[in-house]
């Protein structure tokens, strides 16, 4: 089965994840309850469960679940699991825009920074998707992202490519501010027909103007941008841990999640023609146990695909 989306460019996505059929969330959370309540937790129930489910119907259930035991789904995973795999249990009770604000602030907290969380993150979602983000961040006093609502102006569109081809050639600091507010608040809409008219000023790509003047992680931010914008999806080349840097598994666990019922289909297949072995081949390498199971129940797969 496959989902359709309406927006521009005429993409088609395809998850892994669908909402089941004869749903009842009364009876999973009397299942989940079983399983968390136990003497031990039974795993293979949760995950059954938890991955075989939509996001909107497993908020279904947590609201089941506070109903007929007067606890909450997500504090009860929180406290009977551990290590990766309740990283992914609880993960999927999230509601799709407060993981990503939780995803973002974890990327942040502390000394360091995760850069490759927040273009991950930032990069891929619309403009939309990123208002939803600030609200869920305001909730919980994290951040505030900008959002501008989609629409397309040619007269605009011209201005703007004229101020990216500036920003390329003079780069300076002012200029990456004027680019970066470009690229970060301009809808899917607006973008195509701005990148359309840079190659019309310039005789250049985008893509390939940003690759010759700017380097790290501002050039970095800036393709991503552009190629989601462009291709209004991601094949994720933070995959690449699998083969270059090991199994990062939060980058694998918030991918898995977050893109499950939008397009892992087309990440998986991308994944396969890049590095010649499939998602689910290299997820059953590097990972054991219920955290695994769980990883593969989501991914989707077979043993053709092994």
């Amino acid at each position: 089965m496959k989902k359709t989306n309406n927006a521009p460019f005429s993409q088609q996505f395809q998850g892994t994840i669908f909402p089941a059929p004869s749903f009842d969330p009364v009876m999973d959370a009397q299942m989940l309850g079983g399983a968390l309540q136990g003497m031990e937790c039974n795993k293979d129930v949760l995950i059954d469960i938890l991955t075989q489910r939509c996001n909107a119907q497993r908020l279904m259930i947590a609201e089941a679940y506070r109903n007929m035991y007067g606890k909450d789904l997500l504090m009860d995973l929180k406290e009977s699991l551990s290590h990766h795999f309740k990283e992914v249990m609880v993960g999927l009770m999230y509601p799709p825009a407060t993981y990503d604000a939780h995803e973002l602030w974890h990327a942040m907290k502390g000394a360091g920074t995760d850069e490759n969380c927040l273009i991950d993150i930032l990069a891929s979602r619309s403009n939309g998707e990123i208002f939803q983000m600030k609200e869920a961040y305001l909730m919980r006093n994290y951040h505030y992202f900008p959002t501008q609502k989609g629409y397309a102006d040619p007269a605009m569109a011209a201005q703007d490519a004229m101020v990216l081809w500036e920003a390329c050639q003079q780069k300076t600091g002012e200029h990456k501010n004027m680019l970066q507010m470009i690229l970060c608040n301009k809808s899917y809409q607006q973008l195509w027909m701005v990148f359309q008219e840079f190659q019309n000023i310039s005789g250049q790509d985008i893509v390939e103007a940003i690759n010759e003047c700017y380097d790290g992680y501002f050039q970095e931010l800036l393709l991503d941008k552009i190629l989601c914008r462009q291709q209004k999806y991601t094949t994720f080349k933070y995959f690449i841990y699998f083969q270059d840097l090991g199994f990062h598994n939060k980058t694998v666990i918030r991918i898995l999640i977050a893109r499950s019922e939008i397009d892992l289909m087309t990440i998986r297949q991308r994944y396969k023609e890049r590095y010649g072995k499939s998602l689910f081949h290299d997820i059953n390498h590097f990972s054991s146990g219920h955290y695994e199971t769980a990883l593969l129940a989501i991914c989707g797969g077979d043993v053709q695909d092994y």
